[in-house]
């Protein structure tokens, strides 16, 4: 019965890990810029997480430092750990006034972390749809804005932040990418979709269970059964 049981545990165990991918999701779906997990098998069965980075909705905010992506390409951030890269466009000024995420890390421009200083920052401050920064007439700088050939070697880091696995030269500018000023990009979640996956999930690792607890107990009796004197 070692067999027979290998084949739901298996089983089980690839539906909990589709669990855990549908969960997360479900619990960023208000994350600003979030991209979903999706789980997929290779021959050997070992779990891929892949990431989809198919564009989300664009909701216009009204907000002076707020940055929507529409197309390819990420915003590069300069933590202690080294450069970053997130689709949250959600900034502020900090004050020193450096342009800053939401963690206080710098937002990296073309000259390098992004500076506006000047009055009435707010009102004076415009965005054009390639990055570039102006403030009451004057250039200040150009968000870096970049993307890689092969997205699979982006990795979640924590607050929302994606690090490369792969080496910084594949970096590439995102010509494609257009930013839309005063807006953020909502997650790409389907609420709707992800119950619907969880609840399917939910009672492929049911009926698993029960192929599990079946076969236990089968092998109880043949244990307990077999072999007696009647």
């Amino acid at each position: 019965m070692i067999l027979e049981m290998t084949r739901p545990v298996q089983g089980g165990l690839r539906q909990e890990r589709k669990l855990e991918a549908v969960s997360n999701n479900l619990a960023n779906a208000d994350t600003t810029g979030f991209k979903k997990d999706t789980i997929s098998f290779d021959k050997q069965f070992k779990a891929q997480l892949n990431k989809d980075f198919s564009q989300g909705a664009i909701q216009t905010t009204g907000n002076s430092f707020d940055f929507a992506l529409s197309g390819e390409g990420f915003f590069k951030i300069e933590t202690q750990e080294g450069i970053r890269y997130t689709r949250n466009g959600n900034f502020s000024l900090d004050i020193n006034g450096i342009l800053v995420d939401q963690n206080g890390n710098p937002v990296m421009g073309q000259g390098g972390a992004i500076a506006i200083d000047g009055e009435d920052v707010a009102l004076n401050l415009s965005v054009s749809q390639n990055g570039e920064i102006n403030l009451s007439g004057e250039i200040v700088d150009t968000l870096d804005i970049v993307t890689f050939s092969k997205l699979s070697k982006l990795e979640r880091d924590g607050s929302n932040l994606l690090s490369y696995k792969g080496e910084t030269t594949d970096e590439i500018q995102a010509e494609q990418a257009i930013v839309q000023h005063k807006a953020l990009e909502k997650s790409n979640i389907k609420v709707v979709e992800e119950m619907v996956r969880m609840i399917d999930y939910h009672r492929m690792f049911e009926t698993f269970t029960k192929s599990m607890m079946a076969f236990d107990e089968i092998d109880s009796k043949a244990i307990n059964d077999v072999g007696k004197l009647r």
